[in-house]
Parts: structure tokens; sequence; C-alpha cells
């Protein structure tokens, strides 16, 4: 009767959240038709509206499930306890033993292993030897496997014996998942739990402690997290980037918590998960081209789901940190990455082991990079109607709406997680605070046009089997030259310029409205040079950084 009552309850809340999608999405359209049909319709109008009314609904589910997450943040005093009740009946003792899962493949030890073994002393020191570090690594046979064995060593002498384990794979069978996997089947005997780690993870005692306490008392749950802040902005873009993205995932995570309930998804790393659901029923199988699969995180979560296991992240923005790309370059290879696993999921979308919300889930985690084409047409198609004078009779106040409106719907969270924080009493020097705000929504909106084309570009590069598979991400800030810059988005500006060329031809107006657009494109170049240089001091004190 209790689990008939919180499905229904879940299934209200998600029928409030599909309507309010729903209508947003309507909206967005209806208001793209009337800016289209006006004057007529060209055969560029006809593909601009068909574009938008695909791009639409994922929009508005985004937009919904910011308002949801701003509201709660606004209205309620815990969210974290409001979307997961049990939190309130939490014991603050750590009963359960925890083993810290770093999983590496041919990292820099010497910057990865200190806040590990920061995290295990804290630990340590606070509840004895219910916390083990486990060193899962993946490098291959080499001089620098043996450099990572000896690090490990060094690291291991400072501890009492047993508490710091290393094993290193010969073959890297699976990847990451089949690295942890492994390591569990094997070398995780006597451990209730593991908190997985990347290798530019960092966490707090506390953090851990209390993801730990809140699996103790939920029987049901398998994954555990909170929401995951970046660290060590060397560069501009790493620190912008880190602003929007830490703003936005509040409004975003409580909002998705709402309506999800206990099947929410799992980011693969930082996060708490009970070994013996996870061994249980988050194996993955082979893809029906014998390969394995990439992105793991989804899947696992969407398996989990299946078995009747709820996967929780908590709207906590305190405590658990990784490093963002520190430049665009790194940032689009990240994406490579992650187009390449993503899209491996059109092979799961059939199959019932993995549960109907985590198919759903890894259908937007799909549709995030192949709706990208679309949603860049809509550019050179609206400048090739301009250039046509397919444009004329267009009502310039319903487009500059029009405008608007997808630009705030398209940011949502973001727009949600900046108003909160302004709305709230708080110690931040608010001048600094709307500056670097300010300068992130310009960051974004340049960022917005760019990736669109380069996530087509993706699409066409995987689909022509050019994917040299994942390597190590760079992490530190370096150096972007203008050469190298020139080379990388030389054809992004001149794209910028072509399109931008094609707005001219139809008026001052039409090549104005269109710039904002087309700022990303067109300074592509300057923007990965200035923003991949080291942040000045005064930067560093930033509030959000």
């Amino acid at each position: 009767m209790v689990a008939t009552s919180a499905a229904e309850w879940f299934g209200a809340r998600r029928a409030v959240v599909a309507a309010l999608a729903g209508g947003i999405a309507l909206a967005l359209a209806v208001l793209g038709w009337n800016v289209l049909a006006a004057g007529g319709w060209t055969l560029w109008e006809a593909l601009m509206m068909g574009s938008l009314a695909a791009n639409a609904p994922w929009l508005g589910l985004t937009a919904a499930t910011g308002l949801a997450g701003f509201a709660i943040r606004l209205c309620v005093r815990d969210p974290s306890a409001f979307v997961f009740p049990a939190l309130q009946r939490v014991d603050a003792v750590v009963h359960d033993r925890t083993l810290l899962a770093l999983c590496v493949r041919s990292e820099d030890m010497d910057a990865v292993l200190p806040p590990s073994g920061r995290l295990l002393r804290e630990l340590r020191a606070r509840h004895g030897d219910r916390f083990v570090l486990g060193i899962l690594s993946d490098t291959p046979p080499g001089r620098a496997a043996e450099a990572e064995a000896e690090a490990v060593a060094v690291l291991a002498a400072r501890f009492p014996a047993g508490a710091v384990r290393y094993r290193c794979r010969v073959e890297n069978a699976g990847f990451k998942a089949g690295n942890l996997m492994d390591f569990l089947d094997h070398q995780a005997v006597g451990f209730d739990h593991a908190l997985v780690l990347d290798a530019d993870s960092t966490m707090s005692a506390e953090t851990v402690a209390r993801l730990v306490c809140a699996m103790q008392a939920d029987p049901g749950l398998a994954i555990l997290q909170t929401t995951i802040s970046g660290r060590g902005a060397e560069t501009r873009f790493a620190r912008l980037f880190g602003l929007g993205l830490r703003h936005g995932t509040g409004a975003w995570v409580t909002g998705q918590a709402w309506w999800q309930g206990p099947s929410q998804l799992y980011w693969g790393h930082n996060a708490l998960i009970r070994i013996a659901a996870f061994r249980r029923d988050a194996r993955l199988p082979a893809l029906p081209d014998g390969t394995h699969i990439l992105s793991h995180d989804y899947a696992e979560s969407a398996r989990l789901h299946a078995g009747g296991w709820a996967v929780r992240v908590l709207p906590e923005n305190a405590g658990s940190w990784e490093r963002h790309p520190p430049d665009l370059p790194a940032l689009f290879a990240r994406d490579l990455r992650w187009a390449a696993g993503n899209l491996q999921y059109r092979h799961l979308l059939l199959r019932t082991d993995f549960g109907r919300l985590g198919r759903f889930q890894m259908l937007e985690a799909i549709l995030h990079y192949a709706l990208a084409p679309l949603r860049f047409a809509l550019l050179p198609l609206a400048a090739l109607n301009a250039a046509t004078g397919g444009g004329e009779g267009t009502p310039r106040g319903a487009l500059l709406l029009l405008l608007l409106f997808g630009f705030v719907v398209s940011n949502l969270p973001k727009l949600a997680g900046y108003g909160e924080v302004l709305l709230r009493p708080g110690r931040f020097r608010r001048a600094a605070l709307l500056r670097g705000m300010a300068q992130e929504m310009v960051l974004g909106l340049m960022l917005d046009t760019l990736e669109a084309l380069e996530r087509s570009l993706t699409l066409l590069q995987l689909a022509r089997g050019r994917f040299a598979g994942w390597t190590v991400q760079p992490r530190a800030a370096r150096e972007v030259t203008w050469a190298a810059a020139a080379q990388r988005f030389g054809w992004h500006t001149a794209a910028g310029v072509v399109i931008l060329t094609g707005f001219s031809l139809a008026g001052g107006f039409a090549a104005l409205v269109a710039l904002p657009a087309l700022m990303g494109l067109l300074f592509a170049i300057p923007l990965a040079v200035l923003t991949a240089r080291p942040r000045c001091r005064a930067a560093r004190r930033a509030p959000g950084s």
C-alpha cells in the first residue's frame, strides 16, 4: 500500500512536470509559427519550423525541471530533506565499512594522490578503520605503471597496513566500469559501500560520512551522491564555466529529484554505491557488436532502477568537487568522448532490463547530441531565408519575443540558480557576483552556437568511424596559441562570416538580430586563446569560483 501510494504520488508529480513542459514547448512552437508564417511560408521557414518543433519538447522539459527546482529551493528550508525525507531519520554514527575506490589510468599521481590521502586521513581520524583507500588502476604496463606503483607505495607507507590497497589490471576490459566491477568482485570482501572517485575528484570527510550514514538508514538505496562543483579553476574559462554549471545544477537537480524520486541519474564518480546492489544489478552487457559501453553511468543507474534499487542525488552544493576543462579545446575533446558513449545508448532503449525511466534518461542523453544539427541548422536556414527575401513581412516585435523566450527557456535552470542566490541574503560582494554572472552569460551565449556546430561535426566524425578512444583528459592550465586556435576553429569562424553575410543581405536589422547568436562562431579563435590564460589574482577571489 505504501509503495503504491508513493508510485501514485510520483506519477502525479511527473504529470505536473509533463504538463508544464508541454505548455512551454507549445508556447515556443506557437511563437515560432506566428513569426515564420507571417507573409507566407518558404522552404527555409518550413525547415526552421521543423527544427524548432523537434527541439521544443526537450527544451520544455529542461525549463519545467528548472522551474520546479527553483520553486522548491525558494520555498523550502532544506531541499534535500524535502526530496528525500529519509534524511531526517539518519543516524550520525558511521557503522558500515566503506572503500574509497579511486579509478585511474595513466594519470599524474603527484596531483591525484594527495587529495585522496587527505580524505582518508580525515575519515580514519574520525571513524577509525571503517574507511580504506583502494587505487583501481588500468594503466598499461610500462614505466608509467611502475611510477604509479611507486607513488602509491609512498602513500601507503604513511598509513597502517591495509589502509591503502592497490591493483593494476593488465587489460582495460570494460573500461572504467569493468575496472570498478573487477575490483568489487575480487578485492572488496568485507566492505558494505564504495565511494567511486575519479582522478580529479575531491570530497570532504563530512560529506562522505553524511552519505554513508544516509545509506545505512535506507537499505533500498543503491547510489547516493551530491551535486559536484568545480575546483582549482586556473583559467578564466574554467572559472566562468564552473560558475554557470554550479548555479544551474542546483535548481535542475532539485527539480529532477522532485519528479524522478528514487530513479535519478548517476554521474559515475563522487558517488557512494552499495556494493552488493551494484554487483548484483549494475553489470553491463556487451553491445550487439561485442564492444563495451563507454558512458557507463546512465546505464548502470538504469539497471539498478529496473532491479528495484533507489538512485538519488542530493541537491547540496558543498563537499564534492571535480576539475572542469581548462579551455575550449579541452571542453570539446571531452564532449567527443561523451558523445561517443551516449550514442551507444541507442542499442539499449528497447531492453526492459534497463528500466523505463532509465531508458528515458538515456534517450535524453542521446538527444543531447542528436538534436544538435537541427539546433544549429536554424542559423544557416534563417540566413538563407533572409538572403532570398523570405523574411519580408516578419513582425519584428514577435521575432524579438521569440528569441528572448527561447534564450530564457534554454537557460532556465542556470537563470533560476542565479535568481536564487540574488534573492537570498548572503555575505558576498554583490557587484563582483553580478559581474561574474554577466561574464558567464556572455560566455554561455557564445558557447551555445559553438557547441551546436561542434556537436554536429562530432556526429559526422563518429559516423565516419573517426574516434580514437578515450584518452587522459587535460585538466591543468595550458597555453592555447593563436596558431593552434586558428587551426582548430578557423572553419567555425568562416561559417560565422558566411552566415552573417547572408543576414546582411536582408539589411542591418537582420544582421544585428543574428549577431548575438553568431558571436561564438565569429570570435571562436580569440575566445579560445584569451580564456585559456591563467586567471588574475582578483579573479581568484570572485564569488562562485
